[in-house]
């Protein structure tokens, strides 16, 4: 599983990259996974200005439809009208070719609320179920990938790995 470092993301798996006021959304590579085979992704919202956590579209997998929320308030400038016809790029190339929108920021200074360590707890749990050790502990392919990295941003909620 990725999870590049240089993203922000959500407790609902959604990772953001922030230029300046233009912030490019789409899911996690642990959240396509989970969904499966992504069929269809559908945003209806381009132009409509939203606040944070309203749904501004769903994506639709074989087995299931999920909606999707806002991680950060702003106007819908851009939807990626390439997964109209190639909706796989969403499991394929979660973090390239699968982005999903593209937003005009209300407020920069709200960037700085997002934080990995939901997520890199998420891709451990799940690496330590598939190997079939739940111990809570931070093993495996996942865990040595970040070895190393401090997660302990604002020394409230600190991951050990």
């Amino acid at each position: 599983m990725q999870i590049p470092l240089n993203l922000k993301y959500t407790k609902d798996h959604e990772w953001i990259s922030i230029d300046e006021k233009i912030a490019t959304v789409g899911i996690t590579d642990f959240a396509q996974r989970e969904l499966g085979d992504i069929v269809y992704v559908e945003v209806e919202t381009v132009g409509e200005s939203l606040n944070t956590d309203d749904i501004f579209g769903t994506v639709e997998a074989v087995k299931t439809v999920s909606d999707l929320f806002l991680p950060i308030a702003g106007k819908i400038i851009e939807f990626n009208e390439s997964l109209e016809n190639t909706p796989e790029d969403v499991n394929n190339d979660p973090y390239g070719n699968g982005w999903m929108i593209k937003i005009e920021i209300d407020d920069v200074n709200k960037v700085g609320i997002f934080d990995i360590r939901p997520i890199v707890e998420s891709y451990v749990k799940a690496e330590n179920l598939a190997n079939g050790t739940d111990s809570g502990s931070y093993s495996g392919t996942v865990a040595s990938t970040f070895k190393g990295v401090d997660f302990n941003i604002d020394k409230k909620f600190p991951i050990h790995i």
